[in-house]
């Protein structure tokens, strides 16, 4: 260090003017992470891969302007085409998690075709997005799987001027390459519709089932038809771009915050522990001594008591979840035993809030019984088995490591959207209500008759004139559809048509009105 005051400040002076210009050139190039998950430039996209893209537009305009079915499992297959076309370029291989994640997909499209609810379906394509995410960018850590669905944006945006490239790249190719197919396209379009149009004229059958297959185009649906198929290509060319040159979430590391100590760290979690094992002994007591005595002293009813507890215990495991992220991220971290004392601490307040978990659906199952099964109420019950099953993941990686969690956390959640979905939630609503009004002949009518058409087969067993009035909405929806096509009509849709074409709806609007088929409803 200089020794005199003179040179002292000039040395000062150095080393500021230094700081800034390092934080000017700093500011000039803007945030790092960008530069840090920016990939190197993918090369201009190969003739596969926008034939690929084109045939997903196509696919859209034609299978998803009826609805959707299985036309959107169908249309999403150039889509998966067109991404593993521009990965196989890029010279991408596919790991064992990428294959996870696209059966994944493709299991969760298939809901849209088993059931007409779309409650299980729309959660099913927002799972299938996450997946997607995850297979393109192929990201395992939690800023990756945080993060990669906004790699669709980037894709989308520089997917476009990516397709451009590529289009002028191959606009030199010689016609010797590309002629000979485009005149057996053309030659096999031309035969197919000629021999078409014949075959149907001259076979009434034949024509019944070729319009079947063959998606009904008019005039009207041309804006439609249009956007959808402008939105197929898009989606396609951004799966491709993604898969071509995806962006390096995990790249991103997120510095661990300030470890404390383990008195500091360790008495808010233990004070919280002995609180919720209060709460679990004061569960278990009231399990094993009965209701009777707990409604007699706070003086609720059966329902009532089951009502009050649900929403606080998800709440309180919500939190535990948070809890516990916030208490890793300031845990002790000065060796092998403030590593087993954390898992200890931690490893408890899992194990007493599975038992909150247990509390929660015992009270959600008591509410059911006292109210019935609603589409809420069976859904926020899926959540919480769902956030049970998080925290056993949660345990288990303070046991073996969590390298694998953040994966493991975005596949169980995915695993139980197709669960949810397959188990088809409108008909469990219908079945066990049914079953409900057998048992004490309680039943709400109205609520019937926002159900979709996967609750048909449950309502059916209901006895005249009750199923007629439970079915009349469902039976109104359809009638006023109209003939759907196979693409877009799913299983369940299709089982209801059935089931309302052998045993139509009877009873008249007099009699469901005075049954209070058609009565506002009053959520409990």
């Amino acid at each position: 260090m200089p020794a005199d005051a003179a040179a002292w400040q000039a040395w000062q002076a150095q080393q500021r003017q230094r700081a800034g210009s390092q934080a000017a050139a700093r500011a000039a190039a803007g945030p790092e992470w960008p530069r840090l998950v920016r990939p190197a430039e993918a090369a201009p996209a190969n003739t596969a891969t926008l034939a690929a893209v084109l045939v997903a537009g196509l696919a859209f305009a034609l299978l998803l302007g009826d609805g959707m079915g299985p036309g959107l499992l169908l249309a999403a297959v150039p889509a998966m085409a067109a991404a593993y076309a521009a990965a196989r370029t890029a010279g991408r291989t596919a790991r064992p998690w990428t294959l996870v994640w696209v059966a994944g997909c493709v299991a969760l499209l298939a809901i849209p075709a088993l059931r007409d609810s779309a409650w299980p379906s729309t959660l099913a394509i927002l799972s299938t997005a996450l997946l997607g995410a995850l297979a393109l960018h192929g990201s395992r850590t939690w800023p990756g799987v945080l993060l990669s669905p906004l790699g669709f944006v980037d894709a989308a945006v520089s997917g476009l001027g990516w397709a451009w490239t590529g289009l002028r790249s191959r606009s030199g190719v010689n016609k010797d390459r590309w002629l000979p197919v485009a005149k057996a396209v053309a030659v096999a379009v031309a035969l197919l519709l000629l021999f078409g149009a014949l075959f149907a004229s001259a076979d009434a059958a034949f024509a019944d089932l070729l319009g079947d297959l063959t998606p009904d185009i008019s005039v009207g649906d041309g804006p439609l038809r249009t956007v959808l198929f402008l939105f197929g290509a898009l989606i396609a060319l951004t799966a491709a771009r993604a898969a071509a040159a995806p962006l390096r979430w995990d790249r991103i590391v997120v510095a661990p915050g300030t470890s404390r100590s383990r008195l500091e760290w360790a008495l808010p979690l233990v004070l919280l522990n002995l609180l919720f094992a209060g709460f679990n002994a004061v569960q278990l007591a009231v399990l094993f001594g009965g209701y009777d005595k707990v409604l007699k002293s706070t003086g609720l009813t059966y329902a009532e008591y089951a009502r009050q507890g649900f929403w606080q215990l998800l709440w309180a495991t919500l939190l535990t979840l948070a809890v516990i992220a916030l208490a890793l991220r300031w845990a002790p971290r000065g060796g092998a035993g403030d590593r087993r004392f954390v898992r200890v601490v931690l490893g408890a307040l899992c194990a007493l809030t599975l038992v909150v978990v247990a509390a929660a659906l015992r009270r959600m199952d008591l509410y059911v019984d006292a109210y019935g099964l609603t589409q809420l109420r069976v859904s926020v019950a899926a959540m919480e088995l769902w956030l049970g099953l998080v925290i056993v993941l949660i345990t288990a990686a303070g046991v073996f490591g969590a390298r694998w969690l953040p994966r493991a956390v975005v596949g169980s959640a995915a695993a139980a959207v197709l669960v949810f979905g397959l188990m088809s939630p409108d008909g469990m609503v219908a079945e066990r209500n049914v079953a409900r009004f057998q048992e004490n002949g309680k039943i709400d009518l109205a609520y019937f008759q926002s159900l979709s058409a996967d609750a048909v087969p449950g309502l059916d067993g209901l006895p005249e004139p009750l199923r007629s009035c439970a079915l009349r909405g469902i039976n109104d929806e359809l009638s006023k559809a109209g003939q759907v096509p196979w693409y877009a009509m799913s299983l369940g849709e299709y089982r209801a048509r059935t089931i309302l074409r052998e045993r139509p709806v009877t009873a008249p609007y007099e009699v469901c009105s005075r049954l209070g088929a058609f009565g506002s409803r009053i959520e409990h």
